[in-house]
């Protein structure tokens, strides 16, 4: 007699519109963030990238945590306290991760540009590692398949997938008027590329949305 292999459990699911809801939460808190370091602190990411940086990571991070820890992998295995633990260490790796690539590529090195730096890789880490990490933990086979083979399976591996390849590309587009000779505020390090990476993010979230509604009706197009 054969064992019949249990299927792998799989991680929570979401409607479009409870996406919608996800995007619209995670958006304003991104845009508290700038309310804070503008009327607050009467700062921006021209005037004071360090701070601003700062203030939007460090309030878009818990919002993230909360809501992708929901949809981790093996509830019954795993509690949402070790989807919030694992998401730090998710941070501060990723956070590394960021900052080694963005100096291989070209970023500045430098006392002066290092506080700007490690904020921006913090900011980074929440767009791209914390919300696989919540959701994931340290599952490499669904890491590989997710941004390796781009393999994504339900809505919230859309919800992790697109918008974290979103601020990756919108990053790295941003950071294309840096070397121009317009002498302009905006392109010191790493103002462009946080706004090229934000707007990649939020395009990222738009694009999965509109994935995820052609893809449901595609679905119930082909049950009928």
């Amino acid at each position: 007699m054969t064992e019949t292999k249990k299927p792998e459990t799989s991680v929570g699911s979401i409607s479009v519109i409870g996406s919608v809801f996800v995007y619209l939460i995670t958006g304003l808190s991104l845009a508290v963030g700038f309310w804070v370091a503008r009327n607050k602190f009467s700062v921006d990411l021209v005037s004071d990238p360090s701070l601003t940086l700062f203030l939007l990571w460090s309030i878009e991070f818990p919002v993230v945590v909360i809501i992708y820890s929901f949809f981790r992998k093996a509830p019954e295995k795993h509690s949402c306290f070790r989807a919030y633990g694992r998401s730090i260490l998710g941070l501060i790796s990723g956070a590394f991760l960021n900052a080694l690539g963005a100096i291989s590529l070209g970023a500045p090195i430098g006392t002066q540009y290092l506080p700007k730096t490690v904020h921006w890789s913090f900011l980074m880490s929440v767009f791209t590692f914390v919300p696989a990490t919540a959701v994931f933990g340290a599952s490499w086979t669904d890491w590989h398949r997710l941004f390796a083979l781009m393999k994504p399976s339900g809505n919230v591996e859309y919800m992790i997938f697109i918008p974290a390849y979103g601020s990756i590309i919108g990053g790295w587009f941003g950071a294309w008027p840096m070397p121009l000779d317009w002498e302009r505020p905006w392109q010191e390090w790493p103002i462009c590329v946080c706004y090229g990476a934000i707007g990649g993010y939020i395009g990222g979230q738009i694009v999965s949305l509109c994935l995820m509604f052609f893809l449901r009706k595609a679905k119930h197009l082909k049950v009928a």
